[in-house]
């Protein structure tokens, strides 16, 4: 998909807080940070998917679009909102949560990102939760420096994409998103 806005000044000149986006930002604090930079009307569900998973221990923040949703879509290596990035800079644990396309997986978490160890834990977690997952290459494996799930301490976080179904029947059902969020969480640092 190509981005209509290179970045997030060029967004915001256009678009107005409040009617076109929005922003929920909440620190905790903590060294994990969750985050859905691409949440609301952008990529559907996945600013629900990250607040489960922050619940009340992690920090969280989501960009979302309002209205007109994929045309505020700005790529992750190139996603420069302010708030988001200063509070994914203070984090040694950055989980980022977003939205693709079932494909010929519609159920199948995709794990990316630079932080392999934690991928491979998240990876289990969900596994043993009863999710399918598996870590990907390619476009979609959010391994650019400049990810905005790569911008913490450590320069590696986690990234992980989900299907329009399985985001679908997550919000649908309280009960299978708060597994999914526990089984995230386990995989996570303690607060």
């Amino acid at each position: 998909m190509h981005d209509r806005y290179p970045n997030f000044a060029a967004l915001a000149e256009e678009k107005n807080a409040g009617i076109d986006y929005r922003i929920r930002l909440i620190d905790r604090a903590s060294d994990v940070v969750v985050l859905a930079p691409h949440g609301g009307r952008i990529e559907p569900g996945s600013s629900e998917v990250a607040a489960a998973i922050a619940g009340d221990k992690y920090s969280f923040y989501a960009f979302e679009g309002l209205r007109n949703g994929r045309d505020l879509h700005i790529t992750s290596r190139r996603f420069d909102e302010p708030r988001g990035v200063a509070l994914v800079k203070g984090a040694t644990t950055v989980i980022a949560i977003h939205g693709r396309a079932d494909a010929d997986e519609p159920e199948d978490v995709w794990l990316g990102g630079r932080d392999g160890a934690t991928s491979k834990a998240v990876l289990g977690a969900l596994e043993q939760g009863g999710f399918s997952a598996r870590v990907v290459t390619g476009k979609l494996a959010g391994t650019s420096a400049d990810n905005i799930c790569n911008r913490g301490l450590t320069g590696a976080g986690v990234q992980l994409e989900l299907p329009r179904t399985l985001r679908d029947r997550l919000r649908q059902d309280e009960s299978i998103l708060s597994n999914f969020a526990l089984a995230v969480q386990s995989a996570l640092p303690r607060p």
